[in-house]
């Protein structure tokens, strides 16, 4: 075994330099400033198939964790992100990228719709419900929820009637599974109430009850209901003339 000299032993020239070294390296870390957080910018999404590829081609895994990962982007090391902030662009390839991994998914419609359209940016929110819009028309039947809701938002947060009633005329028109509440489907004829067209309204409301679409005696209670009530409406209108 090797003896451990003494501290004493130590040559003070040998000492005086390491002292003078641990002072030179704790005054350089106190004049150092203070680390600031630094925000990252959203980049556009990789291909598709790279992004499987990080997952060992599981698609259906691959978009599970690039959702989770998008999500959490606006919360960096140090910093809060405002949703606000981001490149809509950017951010729009990297839903797209996640339903071409997972079509039957739903979470990426809802966080468009309920996350990331509820900036105060007329702009990024159109962005985000016309996404909603595109791919509700590939399955209507089971993403009418969200653009249910892009309606809602163009008419009350937008105050864009004209863009509500489009995206409540494809749920009416494209819609028609059993699992579609009649609340959404009717959406449209309350629209073009609130616009003044009544006609267009009316020739809406019979024409549903027409179709034979409709199979639910409360929808069609409904629809009778306001179908009288409308062209009551305009037989006003008509003798006031």
């Amino acid at each position: 075994m090797r003896q451990q000299r003494r501290l004493s032993a130590v040559p003070a020239p040998v000492i005086a330099l390491l002292a003078a070294g641990l002072a030179l390296q704790v005054t350089w870390h106190a004049l150092q400033p203070p680390p600031r957080a630094q925000q990252v910018a959203l980049r556009p999404a990789p291909p598709a198939a790279l992004l499987r590829l990080g997952a060992l081609g599981d698609a259906l895994l691959a978009a599970k964790l690039t959702m989770l990962w998008l999500q959490a982007f606006d919360n960096q090391p140090g910093i809060s992100i405002p949703f606000r902030e981001l490149d809509y662009a950017c951010l729009e390839t990297w839903l797209e990228r996640i339903l071409a991994l997972d079509p039957k998914g739903q979470y990426p419609l809802l966080a468009a719709s309920r996350l990331y359209a509820e900036v105060p940016d007329g702009d990024k929110q159109k962005r985000m419900l016309e996404l909603v819009y595109r791919h509700f028309l590939l399955e209507p039947d089971t993403r009418w929820p969200w653009l249910a809701h892009a309606a809602i938002l163009a008419r009350h947060r937008l105050g864009d009637l004209q863009l509500a009633l489009k995206y409540a005329r494809a749920i009416t028109d494209q819609a028609s599974g059993e699992d579609v509440p009649f609340w959404a489907r009717d959406m449209s004829i309350l629209l073009l109430e609130d616009m003044g067209e009544l006609e267009a309204a009316r020739i809406l409301v019979g024409g549903l009850i027409r179709s034979g679409r409709i199979t639910d005696p409360n929808e069609l209670r409904f629809l009778h209901r306001k179908l009288a009530a409308l062209e009551s409406r305009n037989d006003e209108i008509s003798t006031t003339r």
